[in-house]
């Protein structure tokens, strides 16, 4: 919810869940009471940067704006002045102590009779070194405590800042940029040097170089680190604080027990009374030792926990300036081209238009193509089904006259077969009885000369049969000899 302080009329912006709240104006420091309605729907009745308004160029800035700038020194956020913090707890150290004087309870009064301020006194006074030591760290870490907490106030004031008001723009582009930075080093000069205010200026400036979106994701991220590692780096004098207020009172408690030892004296021993006050001077000693223990211990523990309290608020307020970054301007940067597109937007209204009256006239010609289609399409149905008549009859009356022309020609040619059927005939009646001499010719000569061939077989079969009978009546001896072999052996 964005609203205006009554008073220095600074806009600011918080929570609407803290509609009805008290707060102070981080400007003017006046209290005010949070409006239950913000400025919401006047920002979205007003025009945005860079729109016409009575013909008037969109580039223009407002007449209320500035296009100098002066840039301011950034302070340290987080790490308070150390002269200051040495001064503020060397003060506190010396009003304690002052404070504690009167009640300091003279050495020879017992413990026991001791009240609680004598008490106390007493604690800080005894090992005055070790306890001027550890208080002085004990206050000098709550006065950096201080002056630490008055900087996150600061932070935390400066959050409720408007520091993107959107009647300047809905989205930040190359055309209003530069309003959103004049406005940025328009904001109260207490609050400029806060982690919220240096975050949006160089985002805003990095931007106004780049024109990419992305690049301003980087160097936000980027800052985020360097902001969290200087926050991490302004506690490091306190956890030293921490750590060495008890290691002091071990040492005290070490002094202690060491002058107790010293102080045991027993070399007479028949002397009771010598006995029991280096007795007492021992316990003395010892109740010495430990109380400085105790005091270094209570110290450590009293400075822990507002410590502790303070990392966790610089670390929520570093999560919510991470949180504003990523959720609100990141998402209202536009890129180069986007912005380049929306600059020529007026001549893309032409072109559009121009398409439009193009695609009109296309249309209407296209629809009359289709009317004259139709027409011819019809009129090729008529024509084509007359056709399809003409060439129907055309072809029944060919397929008519084709047939009695087949038929014609069968019947030809069925009686020129028969009449080479008869002629064929009449050729083999005529010529068979030249054939049937012929046959009888040849059959006869055949016959011959088969009847020669069985006689001179016949003739040659009986010479045969004479030579063997001569042949049987004869007898033929067959004789073998002897081969002659090797060595003259048989």
């Amino acid at each position: 919810m964005k609203f205006e302080c009554p008073h220095c009329r600074q806009r600011l912006s918080i929570s609407a869940s803290a509609a009805g709240r008290v707060v102070r104006c981080p400007s003017c420091d006046n209290r005010l009471q949070i409006p239950a309605t913000g400025l919401e729907q006047e920002e979205e009745s007003l025009p945005s940067a860079g729109s016409d308004v009575s013909g008037s160029d969109r580039s223009t800035p407002s007449p209320r704006r500035k296009s100098s700038r002066q840039a301011w020194k950034e302070a340290d956020p987080t790490n308070p002045s150390l002269l200051k913090s040495v001064g503020i707890g060397f003060g506190l150290l010396i009003v304690w102590f002052a404070i504690l004087l009167p009640f300091n309870p003279p050495a020879e009064q017992a413990i026991s009779s001791y009240s609680m301020m004598q008490f106390v006194s007493a604690l800080f006074y005894k090992h005055l070194v070790v306890s001027l030591l550890n208080t002085f760290f004990f206050t000098w870490a709550m006065a950096i405590i201080f002056l630490k907490y008055r900087k996150i106030r600061h932070q935390k004031a400066a959050l409720m800042l408007d520091v993107l008001p959107t009647h300047l723009g809905k989205e930040i582009d190359a055309s209003n940029v530069g309003l959103f930075i004049d406005h940025v080093y328009h904001l109260p000069a207490s609050l400029r040097d806060s982690l919220m205010v240096n975050r949006i200026r160089k985002a805003l400036e990095f931007y106004e170089i780049r024109q990419n979106s992305g690049d301003v994701r980087e160097m936000m991220a980027m800052q985020s680190d360097i902001d969290s590692v200087r926050i991490g780096g302004s506690y490091t004098l306190l956890r030293a604080f921490l750590w060495a207020i008890p290691l002091m009172g071990f040492i005290g408690t070490v002094v202690g027990l060491s002058q107790a030892i010293g102080g045991m004296n027993f070399s007479n021993v028949e002397d009771i009374v010598k006995i029991l006050t280096a007795i007492n001077k021992v316990t003395g000693g010892l109740g010495t030792a430990f109380d400085a223990t105790l005091l270094g211990l209570v110290l450590a523990l009293t400075l822990n926990f507002p410590l502790n309290s303070l990392a966790k608020q610089e670390d929520d307020t570093l999560n919510t300036i991470d949180a504003f970054c990523n959720e609100v301007l990141l998402p209202r940067l536009k890129n180069a081209a986007e912005t380049e597109q929306g600059g020529s937007a007026s001549t893309a209204d032409l072109l559009v238009k121009a398409i439009a009256g193009t695609q009109e006239k296309f249309l209407a010609d296209l629809n009359e193509l289709s009317r004259r289609m139709n027409e011819y399409s019809a009129n090729m149905d008529r024509r084509m089904d007359a056709f399809q008549k003409n060439v129907t009859s055309e072809f029944v009356t060919n397929t008519v006259a084709m047939r009695e022309e087949v038929k014609t020609s069968l019947q030809d040619s069925m009686d020129q077969v028969v009449k080479f059927q008869q002629t064929l005939g009449n050729i083999v009646s005529s010529k068979q009885g030249e054939m049937t001499a012929q046959t009888e010719k040849v059959l006869k000569d055949s016959l011959d000369q088969v009847t020669r061939y069985i006689g001179g077989l016949e003739s040659g079969i009986s010479g045969l049969n004479k030579v063997l009978k001569e042949l049987g009546e004869k007898q033929v001896v067959i004789t073998q000899q002897k081969k002659r072999r090797w060595f003259g052996r048989d």
